[in-house]
């Protein structure tokens, strides 16, 4: 079965209240709200044509600004861990890897072409609802990283496969550029340079670190190990959702060599490997005590694609499976 989150459902549904529907006009069933832990979801063609009745119902241009009503505590975990990217562009890496949680029916993927990036959607729209869909996506995304940077980031172009409707107020208002439509791809454009901005949350984290760097070489001194360690396995913990960093990346944010990194945790008795896997079984024993959270939303936290690569990790770790150290 094809599926979306019941979250994006009821986002699309409120919406439509809050502009003027009423519940009878929409006429499709209302969905109970999920509850605090597993994977809730709707028949995607149940999303599609709610967008299909809001759209005849309302002034044009509806899916755009429900797009722009989009929170990032919308997309469930995935979106928890956008608040942790290190750059703009890590949500994309994220939403290619995981996009799962929230849909089966497309998937992103990113192309840079000299100084611009395309972030491609491959969703083909089979049906009216599907159209409008995406450029709720397109539209989301616009909002997201500009929450995400604190910036008036905006794209270069957008360009959607589907017919252009006939009033584009609300799209010129939330894109500011130009959006073709009956193009061959959905896809959303930026300048590379925007896409690599750091983050708010990594430009106050990694500049407060910087600081101390700067007075390591102004005063001569070393910061203290310990707290070395502690900034950079918070900066892996923010990356982890991602993938595993390199040390290369997690060197570059702090203004450090690989050479120079690895003797820094070296003088702490630990490897950048060690680092990572302490990281991760923190990150596992605290949300495994703590959090309603799935073991396959944990793994992906942790950095884990699969589950069961978690779960051999984990009993590798601490003798016991996931499960039986959540019930003890």
């Amino acid at each position: 079965m094809n599926f979306i989150a019941i979250t994006l459902y009821h986002k699309v549904l409120n919406h439509a209240l809050r502009e003027g529907m009423s519940q009878e006009t929409i006429a499709l069933p209302v969905l109970p709200r999920p509850p605090a832990n597993g994977p809730h979801v709707v028949p995607a063609d149940l999303f599609f044509e709610l967008h299909e009745i809001v759209d005849a119902a309302l002034a044009p241009g509806f899916a755009v600004r429900v797009g722009q009503e989009m929170e990032m505590d919308d997309y469930g975990v995935l979106g928890m861990s956008w608040k942790t990217c290190s750059m703009a562009r890590e949500i994309f890496e994220r939403s290619e890897r995981y996009f799962s949680l929230l849909t089966n029916t497309y998937v992103f993927k990113t192309e840079d072409e000299g100084s611009f990036s395309k972030i491609y959607l491959f969703r083909d729209a089979y049906r009216r609802g599907v159209a409008l869909s995406n450029e709720a996506t397109f539209s989301a995304t616009v909002k997201v990283l500009q929450m995400m940077t604190q910036t008036d980031i905006a794209p270069v172009s957008v360009s959607f496969k589907h017919d252009s409707p006939e009033n584009l107020k609300s799209h010129r208002a939330c894109f500011k550029c130009p959006v073709l439509f009956n193009q061959a791809f959905n896809f959303i454009c930026y300048k590379t340079a925007d896409l690599n901005k750091p983050t708010a949350k990594a430009d106050l984290s990694i500049n407060k670190f910087l600081l101390k760097r700067i007075e390591e070489e102004a005063r001569g001194i070393q910061v203290n190990p310990n707290q070395l360690v502690g900034e950079v396995k918070g900066l892996i913990k923010d990356a982890l959702p991602s993938g595993i960093p390199s040390k290369e990346r997690i060197g570059k944010h702090i203004g450090m060599s690989n050479r120079t990194l690895t003797r820094r945790l070296a003088e702490a008795g630990l490897t950048f490997r060690s680092l990572i896997e302490r990281t991760q079984q923190d990150i596992a024993k605290e949300l495994l005590s703590n959090s309603a959270q799935s073991v396959s939303e944990i793994a992906f936290q942790a950095g884990f694609s699969e589950q069961s690569a978690f779960n051999r990790a984990f009993k590798r770790w601490t003798g016991q499976s996931p499960t039986s150290f959540r019930k003890n």
